[in-house]
């Protein structure tokens, strides 16, 4: 039986340039050693896949140039929000609709060459493709988005210029007009994503996380020596250091604790953080942004993984805890909600500031009370992650689904 031919559309596809870019590059680089495979993508991501070997063996790679818009976009949204990464990836995701556009023009003419397109990125629920007028079956996502802004984090959602959250909402009266040829089928990651969908289309969704991790370059480590009066409770974060990840709550949460943080990441509110840090008169390591390697090592020398984000519509870095098998502790909104249960780790209540931080000081005075209990949970969410969040097992249900969408054969086959 020959293997689908796929058109991937990844408006971001690159290898460690973001974790939106890592999708991409994730489903490209992974179904390329499935099948026949041709990747459409925006020109800026060309130096980055050319050095990580693109195109990969059996697979092109189709690039769109649209910098004539896109770069002076992105110049104005850097300027517009110095702080918020969050805001300057959604303005400067307008792009997207002309890279669609142009995608298109230059895709028609060799619409048979294909069987279905499988559309991975952005994930945004609102950036709806016009590749559906190919005449092909349609794949859209895995898809997050639609996470409300959380009302009661005034002080870190203001700095996030949490106010421009609400313009992707100005999208939804062109979905009835872009999804006139509903897709085929679409993944979504969550509930919030579920409802930013168009009615239409919540008829043909699939859970997928947008997210998952590569056990073998995350392995886990010996559980180290327990927390003691000698032996500092060990604490992890790694993110980018923007306002909604929130790390002054951890910092709280810390007071009176013989803890140690290491901090990996870099971004706007660093120097803000060190300083906060310092004040506090808390063991605070700030490491800088750091590759995989580094990552691995520090969590081998963690007792428990920490991400105090406020709004964390995805949470990556929690799967990459758990498959080092690290127990975790989030808070109870977005993404990590449907990630972290009490089988791998702590979610704590997201009703206010306070709660966050008196949520997360128990669950570290519990690691230290209870450091086996806490191994346990770690070693529990590398199973969790070999079962369900390896990135093989996302092309494992993809791969089905082609299939399925097929008739078990390929388009032409059934014709």
């Amino acid at each position: 039986m020959r293997k689908p031919r796929v058109l991937l559309s990844s408006y971001q596809c690159a290898p460690g340039q973001g974790s939106v870019s890592q999708i991409g590059w994730e489903w490209y680089s992974r179904m390329a050693k499935r099948g026949p495979v041709t990747l459409v993508t925006h020109v800026r991501n060309r130096a980055f896949l050319e050095a990580a070997g693109a195109p990969l063996d059996g697979s092109e790679v189709i690039y769109i140039d649209t910098e004539w818009f896109a770069g002076p976009l992105y110049s104005l949204s850097k300027r517009l929000f110095p702080r918020s990464e969050h805001s300057v990836f959604l303005f400067s995701s307008l792009d997207f609709y002309v890279f669609d556009h142009e995608a298109l023009r230059q895709l028609r003419p060799r619409r048979n060459e294909w069987d279905l397109v499988h559309i991975v990125t952005p994930v945004s629920p609102s950036a709806h493709s016009r590749l559906s007028q190919l005449g092909l079956p349609i794949v859209r996502g895995p898809l997050n988005g639609g996470l409300r802004t959380p009302q009661n984090f005034p002080e870190f959602m203001k700095a996030d210029s949490a106010w421009l959250y609400s313009v992707r909402d100005l999208a939804r009266p062109l979905q009835s007009i872009l999804t006139r040829k509903m897709p085929a089928q679409t993944f979504s990651a969550n509930r919030s994503t579920d409802k930013a969908l168009s009615k239409r289309e919540r008829g043909s969704i699939l859970r997928m996380p947008e997210i998952a991790v590569d056990p073998d370059t995350y392995k886990p480590g010996a559980w180290p020596a327990a927390p003691s009066a000698s032996n500092p409770l060990k604490v992890l974060f790694v993110g980018r250091l923007i306002p909604a990840k929130a790390l002054p709550l951890l910092f709280d949460a810390m007071k009176g604790l013989s803890a140690e943080l290491t901090v990996i990441g870099d971004g706007p509110m660093r120097s803000d953080w060190e300083a906060q840090a310092a004040v506090r008169n808390l063991n605070v390591y700030f490491l800088g942004a750091c590759g995989s390697k580094r990552i691995e090592a520090e969590l081998a020398a963690t007792h428990v993984f920490c991400l105090p984000s406020v709004r964390e519509s995805g949470g990556a870095v929690l799967l990459e805890a758990m498959s080092a098998a690290r127990p975790v502790i989030a808070v109870n909104y977005g993404g990590p909600a449907e990630l972290v249960n009490e089988e791998v780790g702590c979610l704590v209540d997201s009703q206010n500031p306070a709660t966050v931080s008196n949520g997360i000081a128990n669950a570290l005075k519990e690691v230290v009370a209870n450091p086996d209990k806490w191994r346990d949970k770690g070693l529990a969410g590398r199973r969790y992650i070999l079962e369900q969040h390896s990135w093989e097992r996302r092309i494992d249900v993809g791969l089905g689904l082609y299939f399925k969408l097929l008739g078990g054969q390929t388009q032409q086959e059934a014709a």
